[in-house]
């Protein structure tokens, strides 16, 4: 324990869902094993096909390695509390947790923001776009989203830290999340309240306003483009990329910018499984449904399979 906290909990009881269990167990477990099929399919799809190795399929690869590490940081709790009959979770394992999620969660919405600009800079400046979006801006983009979900995840989680629980240590939830820990605390948590909602609410504005910059610029563009080919070309290339960002921004603004009351409860707990449960499997197939160049390459990929499984199953002369 941290200095200044005297917890007397050592675990929590992770309260989650008491109905209809064995279905719920049944749903959850296809949706995670689709979210790992498809992100991590988009992963080997955009590493091995050359047509792929642009900007935008750089971020898509990291984004949908995000969806599968914060996934993977929920999912399989939320699983096992569906079928143990003592659902807890340790002190340190629920930190732990919440720091992982915060993590991969805030990195996802600095990735989602660069893939506006991304998207912005290759149609409103297309003949500059490669040397806009080197390698190593692009580099720099990607470390610099993973160092600044790290730094919001750890200032969080040590405020926490200082925190006292001295019970009940029943979470009226399926994870770790900040507000239904504040909840049972027993310390005074205004200083942690103010900032998950400033952090939150910054975090959320300037993603926000920097894809409305964004694709206010796209739209004038596509609008000052002559031939409608091309603008139903701009259009589609940014559609997929703009319902990923709708989705992520309408449910992360409820779960955290949500007022902190009890009778929120349930409604955020609804919220979270779209936040944290479904959201990761939609976005793989937000991006290849809507996309001609992956499902092209999807295409590629799938006509090459067979032939390299009967070269392998060929005997050498």
């Amino acid at each position: 324990m941290a200095g200044g906290n005297h917890s007397s909990v050592t675990e929590f009881v992770l309260l989650g869902f008491t109905t209809l269990q064995e279905l719920l167990f049944g749903i959850f477990f296809l949706i995670y094993i689709t979210t790992l099929v498809g992100n991590l399919g988009m992963i080997v799809l955009i590493r091995t096909d050359p047509h792929l190795h642009t900007p935008m399929y750089f971020f898509l690869s990291h984004l949908s390695f995000l969806d599968v590490c914060y996934s993977s940081t929920i999912t399989p709790k939320l699983l096992l509390g569906l079928l143990a009959e003592r659902k807890v979770i340790s002190f340190r394992g629920c930190l732990t947790q919440l720091f992982f999620y915060s993590v991969f969660i805030t990195t996802e919405a600095f990735f989602l923001t660069i893939m506006a600009y991304d998207r912005c800079v290759a149609i409103h400046r297309p003949l500059r776009y490669l040397v806009v979006m080197s390698h190593r801006v692009c580099i720099h983009l990607v470390v610099g989203s993973y160092v600044a979900g790290s730094l919001n995840a750890l200032v969080h989680t040590t405020a926490l830290l200082q925190l006292s629980f001295c019970g009940p240590n029943v979470l009226k939830h399926f994870y770790c999340e900040i507000p239904p820990l504040l909840r049972l605390s027993c310390s005074v948590t205004w200083l942690n309240e103010v900032l998950m909602l400033s952090c939150a609410g910054f975090i959320i504005a300037s993603f926000a306003l920097a894809v409305l910059i964004s694709y206010t610029l796209i739209l004038l563009t596509v609008c000052s483009i002559r031939s409608a080919a091309g603008r139903h070309k701009a259009f589609f290339t940014c559609a997929s990329h703009l319902t990923a960002v709708t989705l992520f921004c309408s449910s992360a603004a409820f779960l955290y910018l949500h007022p902190l009351s009890r009778r929120a409860e349930e409604e955020r707990k609804t919220a979270s499984i779209f936040y944290t449960v479904v959201t990761p499997m939609l976005n793989p197939f937000i991006y290849s449904l809507r996309n001609a160049e992956v499902r092209s390459a999807l295409s590629r990929a799938l006509r090459k399979a067979p032939s390299c499984v009967h070269c392998q199953c060929s005997p050498s002369n």
